[in-house]
């Protein structure tokens, strides 16, 4: 047994008393100080991390500066205390959870280093930047926390606001013309050239630059590989979740038809004074303009090109060797658009098996009944289910599908390393209330694996992951942050990763059946190039 602890007297209590006073404070009481080009920022420690939340990058994008290439932010004096996430840049609220702003001083970033990273002399750790998804009209930076990528993966993580919808993505006739619908990008390129000038002061190595992101900001990682005379040396690896460089983008002559209908909207539609106009505007009639124009659209504020900011679609640009090469980690989700169908059914659609073949003649017109063989209803649970799968696997007008993310794969493995790979975790937490039916790993559904309890809110209530999950998350981030250390994903007791050779060589992520699988014969991707091979032409 161990011997009886004895309780200290009064000069005993007076000895340790005294002895307290003379140790330092716990590192963790020290405020943490950090010297950017534009002033000093303190940080906060929290689960593991140190974390700088709020740092501006670039000038309020307000009167004369909406519409414009991103301005340098003013420097400060004193101490600017980075505890806090600044404002979302203006949007609605969409889907029910998501929240709106009409701020537009909103172009602020955040970094995160592990508690150790900020070292004198300093070891560089690699960063991964993070460019939130949200359609191109919302999310925001604060929906993401970093601090399980930054600890357990020993790299900087760096996540940013950029300009969204109307104020980012729309283009007009009365805009510059280099980057003409294309000022969100812009901003975000603006942030790299921050992260270039500024992370060696947190620790990081900007030399080793990993560019990453999902959904929309999936589709931003492609736009700037595709416009390698704008982003070269920006960044050194990229991952994309759930976006496929290939996907069909509107033309700059395109996109200018939606930015006159907005114009038009409120009260801007005469050629001489509608710029003056636009800027005189309010947030909220802007945004209330775009939705109106944008409600039927599938994604009316995506990125153009023709531009500058995009200078070829991504078949070209990769074909003719006009992008960045740097070795790539790409995929999506196995249930990708069955989170479309749920939002359709939210808003008050019905998808039933007697209307099932109606959806399928207006999302593939002739192709249809080609179609209703391939996916017969009898196969799922459900309508919707079925639906969701038929979109998930190949959709014409939309980059978010499996059989597009393989032909992004296969394109830029003939240049590059490509790992590829499936989210296929069924038993993911949802990402929107129960719409009836089974959604599996739908859009998104891999996000808490990344950021844990993430909710698409700034609450951050998402459920734990269960064990399995967990475990599969755990093995997640050590791929995604080996591969931002070396180039190379990989995993202690994990199946082995090569780079992608054939539809054969596709990391699944399952809960205890992670491995290699054939993904173009899951998603029927020989089927699909058969009806669509424009669409899926190698």
């Amino acid at each position: 047994m161990p011997a009886a602890r004895r309780k200290p007297g009064i000069a005993g209590c007076v000895a340790v008393f005294v002895a307290a006073l003379a140790v330092p404070a716990p590192a963790r009481a020290q405020p943490v100080q950090v010297t950017t080009d534009l002033g000093v920022v303190r940080g906060v420690r929290h689960d593991g991390v140190i974390e700088f939340r709020g740092i501006p990058y670039a000038a309020p994008p307000v009167t004369n500066l909406r519409w414009e290439l991103p301005q340098p932010a003013k420097p400060w004096r004193g101490l600017l205390d980075a505890n806090q996430y600044r404002s979302a840049c203006p949007q609605v609220a969409r889907h029910g959870p998501t929240e709106a702003s009409d701020s537009e001083d909103c172009l602020y970033l955040n970094v995160a280093t592990p508690l150790h990273g900020i070292e004198k002399p300093p070891r560089r750790r690699p960063v991964i930047v993070w460019i939130h998804g949200g359609g191109f009209v919302g999310g925001s930076s604060a929906l993401y926390p970093l601090y399980f990528i930054a600890s357990s993966g020993d790299v900087i993580v760096v996540s940013l606001n950029y300009r969204l919808g109307v104020f980012g993505f729309m283009a007009t006739p009365w805009f510059g013309t280099d980057h003409n619908g294309g000022y969100g990008l812009e901003d975000q390129r603006f942030a790299l050239r921050w992260v270039k000038r500024n992370i060696a002061a947190f620790g990081g190595d900007p030399g080793n630059v990993t560019l990453a992101g999902e959904g929309a900001g999936g589709a931003s990682v492609c736009m700037h590989i595709l416009a390698p005379d704008e982003t070269a040396g920006l960044f050194h690896k990229a991952i994309i979740q759930s976006a496929g460089c290939t996907a069909p983008l509107p033309t700059v002559a395109e996109a200018k038809r939606t930015g006159q209908q907005v114009a038009a909207r409120v009260g801007c539609g005469d050629e001489e004074t509608a710029l003056a106009c636009l800027r005189g505007k309010s947030a909220k009639e802007l945004l209330d303009a775009a939705a109106e124009v944008g409600a039927a659209g599938t994604m009316p504020y995506a990125p153009a090109t023709g531009t500058r900011t995009v200078p070829l679609p991504g078949t070209e640009a990769i074909a003719t060797g006009r992008f960045v090469k740097v070795p790539l980690i790409n995929g999506g989700t196995r249930d990708e658009q069955r989170l479309d169908v749920a939002y359709d059914i939210q808003r008050g659609g019905t998808i039933t098996r007697e209307n099932y073949a109606d959806h399928l003649r207006t999302m593939y017109g002739a192709n249809a009944d080609a179609v209703l063989k391939a996916y017969p209803l009898g196969a799922y649970s459900s309508a919707a289910a079925a639906l969701g799968t038929v979109m998930s696997d190949f959709t014409p007008d939309a980059g978010r599908n499996n059989c597009i993310f393989l032909q992004t794969g296969r394109l830029l493995s003939r240049s590059v390393a490509v790992y590829e790979y499936v989210f296929a975790d069924r038993s993911a937490p949802p990402v929107i209330p129960d719409p009836g039916f089974e959604m599996g790993a739908v859009h998104a559904s891999e996000l808490p694996y990344q950021f844990p309890h993430f909710s698409n809110t700034n609450r951050l209530d998402g459920p734990d992951l269960a064990p399995a999950s967990q475990k599969l998350a755990e093995q997640m981030m050590a791929y995604w942050t080996s591969f931002a250390h070396s180039g190379r994903p990989s995993a202690a007791d994990a199946p082995a990763w090569g780079a992608f050779r054939s539809n054969a060589s596709v990391m699944r992520f399952e809960p205890e059946k992670a491995g290699g699988f054939d993904a173009a014969a899951a998603h029927h991707c020989a089927f699909w190039r058969s009806l669509y091979p424009k669409n899926l032409d190698e």
